[in-house]
């Protein structure tokens, strides 16, 4: 019988990363899920961890491919669970109740969504994401605000899933998110905090392009004017908050 989830994990030469997010998985007390892990194709001795964890890991792939997004998509099409959940290395599931909590009550939904608390390498909080809060109805025209919910605080089923488009480098869940929920009749927000987010992920050390390319997929779906507008008026809000925090968190 196929798991209620599949979890997946993308990463490259990150085996420290690696080993907290296969610890955190290997600590859930709900077990039935699979979890995926595929590899770039490492040399510093990532694969090993894989291979010591083959108790925890259901299923691996080491090879060398075209980005993050063509990682993700490899897991996709390994994946057999009803829904997807994507941790990057570094990235921990928040509790070691998280999935036990979201499926001890028989449901069924396209999209579950909840908060995301930021840690930092040594696994110091900062706390919640303070620019971009879960709305508490999420759509797709929510998106319009950018990638409102962390792409790690997202339970999606397969069926509802396409697969990344690999011609954008940076920030490709965005579109793919826009994608998932127009093929979503159930979204439910969990009002839970999901995962735990490493700081300093891909998009966030190439920033300028991700913003570039942030602007033209959001231009496929909205306005021109009005992407326009939303993003100078998100820019104002980031500026104050920067002078009201003295910090960018």
């Amino acid at each position: 019988m196929p798991p209620t989830i599949s979890i997946i994990t993308v990463v490259l030469n990150s085996k420290e990363h690696l080993k907290k997010t296969i610890e955190s998985v290997k600590n859930q007390t709900f077990n039935d899920y699979e979890f995926i892990v595929i590899d770039g194709g490492s040399i510093d001795g990532t694969l090993d961890i894989i291979k010591e964890n083959s108790g925890v890991i259901s299923k691996w792939l080491s090879e060398k491919d075209e980005g993050i997004y063509d990682a993700m998509n490899k897991g996709i099409k390994l994946a057999t669970g009803k829904y997807l959940w994507f941790l990057n290395a570094g990235d921990m599931i928040f509790s070691e109740t998280t999935l036990e909590e979201l499926f001890s009550i028989p449901t069924d939904f396209d999209v579950l969504y909840g908060d995301t608390e930021l840690i930092n390498e040594e696994g110091k909080s900062f706390g919640l994401r303070k620019l971009k809060r879960p709305p508490e109805n999420l759509t797709w025209k929510s998106m319009i605000n950018g990638m409102v919910v962390s792409h790690q605080s997202l339970i999606v089923k397969k069926e509802v899933a396409p697969l990344y488009d690999i011609k954008y480098k940076y920030v490709a869940d965005i579109d793919w998110l826009i994608k998932v929920l127009k093929n979503s009749k159930i979204i439910v927000n969990s009002h839970q905090i999901l995962s735990r987010f490493l700081l300093g992920g891909f998009s966030r050390r190439n920033t300028l392009s991700s913003l570039i390319e942030r602007f033209k997929i959001l231009c496929k779906y909205f306005n021109v004017l009005t992407v326009l507008l939303n993003h100078i008026k998100l820019f104002i809000l980031f500026i104050i908050h920067i002078i009201k925090n003295r910090k960018i968190l």
